[in-house]
């Protein structure tokens, strides 16, 4: 037999086939025991065996030309030597410079995490297959040197476009882009987040890429938990942009305990609540995909809300945050586990490298960024609009629902006159804005628990306040100023001014001079009538229409605080309303005027006359369809 050193690898040859030792085989030659009648050539010439215990190995992740390649090494001294080319891969041991090392045993785990996803450590790996790989050496414990991760943003542009066709909406390119990779990360089957901030539209993306699968195959299912907030909006936005896509809210009156007619619809919305509640019927089915909305809910690792979300059957995961990391370093752990499990490790593991610190959240971003897709206002301000306004429908809670109704119903069909059912309607409006308002029997209870239009305003407010920028809330009633004044410096720590007709025309410019000086965040309170007009407040970029208004020239008046001459920056319209009540009417009238004219330019008298008022009073939140 002859023997020869190729590629770092001590080679038999023999007529029909080359012998390759292996480490094991090599401690056996040592011991002078032969091998298939063989014994092991230390006399080669030059060849030295060494008596290190073994050489630290390492593996490196590199882009060349929007390709995946990985090579692993053998680290001597300050010098690394690339040991991918093996022919066969579990040897254990390289030559180099004629000396015979034996390898750490962590090479044996590394060529395990490539051997277990099927991929050769030689070769060029696709973008799942890296994750994959990764994946499990993180799991594992495996460092390794990604230098993928650096180009990652030249993958995320480089997938292949998709389109929408049945889409109602163009896309900012942002969005086309980002709608283009979670399809991409979909094909792969592969879990990922997207974590666009605030504002960017993240649920209009994943609208565009249900259409897309749907195109690919008809027969799909997708769930989608989302806080009890945002379920009717998730469900107004389907239909809306893409009404060719079937949606069922589960949810309420409209929860079933059969599984097969959830099957009925391309996307069931429900609450994480309903997903502890209904859990043994959501895993009978396996999902195409599970979306979760606001996944900072799934912060904590240690949540019911979170296992029992891990127990859904699905091919793929998306996580929508736009604050995946809030206060501790675990919300990173807790999200990416859940959209890939074993990504980041044990949490243990996780827990012992990184700290809450800047530097722990600079060094986890290099993990994140594979799996993660996340535009900043800032970035993308080029392709926004000076103004984006946000429409979202919300549902009342049962208890208010029912007390809306049982108001509702002291007029509907009675001869009232016109000036009674204005007071109803008032008072109605009054309750849509927060049960407190209207009820004095309410007084000392937590306004965020009886009110699912609050609660959202909290959603914002907190996301808002992680970048450090200002808000203006409008609201017509007074002692809505007064809950909000109130409870907004306990529930979130922040600074909360107010005008309202209280404060004289004399004092309101310095209160926004104050407002202007806060360092950060701060809270703005405005009665719309009395501040919705001549003041400047640029300093602020997001604005909450918490109740709306008869006349939509008022609305886009109290708008323009923030939205003028001296704005440098987005501004944010949210306009919160509940569904099937008083302020959907309102809502309908107002986008059935902007789409005729602009109601800024034009405007109305804000005049309710008497086929309104009826009109108004027929929306009913306990009835599945509005009359």
């Amino acid at each position: 037999m002859k023997w020869i050193v190729e590629n770092g690898v001590v080679i038999g040859k023999k007529e029909n086939c080359d012998i390759v030792p292996s480490v094991k085989e090599i401690y056996a030659a040592t011991d002078h025991i032969t091998i298939d009648g063989e014994s092991y050539p230390f006399d080669i010439k030059s060849v030295r065996l060494s008596k290190l215990i073994g050489l630290n190995v390492s593996v490196e992740f590199n882009l060349i030309n929007n390709r995946i390649v990985s090579n692993i090494f053998a680290i001597k001294g300050d010098k690394s030597y690339n040991i991918s080319n093996y022919k066969n891969k579990l040897l254990g041991y390289t030559i180099i410079e004629n000396v015979w090392y034996f390898l750490d045993p962590s090479y044996d785990l590394i060529l395990e995490a490539f051997n277990k996803n099927k991929v050769d450590p030689n070769s060029e790996l696709e973008y799942f297959e890296y994750i994959e790989v990764i994946n499990y050496l993180n799991e594992i414990g495996i460092s390794y040197s990604d230098n993928v991760v650096i180009k990652i943003d030249e993958i995320k542009k480089s997938v292949k476009d998709t389109k929408a066709t049945e889409l109602n909406s163009i896309l900012f390119p942002y969005q086309k882009a980002g709608a283009n990779w979670l399809n991409f990360m979909s094909d792969g089957g592969c879990g990922c987040i997207l974590g666009d901030e605030m504002g960017l539209g993240k649920t209009l993306q994943i609208i565009a890429l249900f259409q897309v699968r749907k195109q690919q195959k008809d027969d799909i299912h997708f769930l989608v938990v989302a806080p009890v907030s945002l379920l009717v909006n998730w469900q107004r936005e389907i239909e809306k942009f893409c009404p060719s896509i079937t949606t069922h809210i589960h949810h309420g009156n409209r929860r079933t305990g059969f599984y097969d007619e959830l099957l009925n619809y391309d996307v069931v919305i429900t609450s994480y609540g309903n997903v502890q509640t209904d859990i043994s019927m959501f895993k009978m089915i396996e999902w195409d995909m599970l979306v979760i909305d606001e996944a900072q809910n799934i912060k904590n690792p240690h949540s019911k809300r979170r296992q029992y979300l891990c127990e859904i059957r699905r091919r793929m995961t998306i996580a929508m945050t736009g604050t995946p990391f809030e206060n501790h370093i675990s919300d990173i752990w807790s999200i990416s586990d859940f959209v890939i499990p074993g990504y980041l490790g044990t949490l243990d593991d996780f827990s012992k490298i990184y700290d809450d610190d800047i530097y722990s959240a600079r060094e986890i971003e290099r993990y994140l960024s594979p799996i993660m897709i996340r535009r900043k206002v800032s970035e993308v301000a080029d392709e926004l609009p000076e103004k984006l306004e946000i429409s979202q429908a919300i549902e009342m809670t049962d208890e208010e629902a029912l007390y809306y109704e049982n108001e509702r119903n002291n007029y509907v069909g009675k001869e009232a006159l016109n000036q009674k059912r204005m007071e109803l309607i008032q008072g109605l409006r009054m309750f849509c804005s927060h049960p407190m308002v209207y009820r004095d029997d309410l007084q000392g209870i937590d306004p965020e628990k009886i009110s699912n239009k609050y609660k959202r305003m909290c959603e914002i407010i907190e996301e808002v306040l992680l970048y450090g920028e200002k808000i203006l809330i409008f609201t017509s009633f007074n002692k809505m100023i007064d809950i909000l004044c109130e409870d907004l410096p306990k529930r979130f720590g922040i600074i909360t001014m107010y005008i309202n007709g209280s404060v004289n025309a004399s004092d309101r410019q310095k209160v926004i001079d104050d407002f202007s000086k806060v360092d950060g965040s701060a809270v703005l309170v405005l009665n719309p009538k009395a501040a919705g007009a001549g003041l400047n407040i640029t300093c602020a970029n997001h604005v909450i229409h918490y109740n709306l208004e008869w006349n939509p020239a008022i609305e886009s008046q109290a708008s323009a605080r923030a939205y003028r001459r001296g704005q440098n920056k987005t501004v944010f319209i949210y306009r919160l309303f509940y569904e099937s009540t008083i302020e959907e009417f309102v809502n309908n009238k107002i986008e059935n005027k902007q789409n005729i004219f602009e109601t800024a330019v034009v405007g109305n008298d804000g005049d309710i006359n008497s086929s309104d008022l009826i009109k108004a009073l027929s929306y009913s939140p306990r009835k599945e369809q509005k009359i």
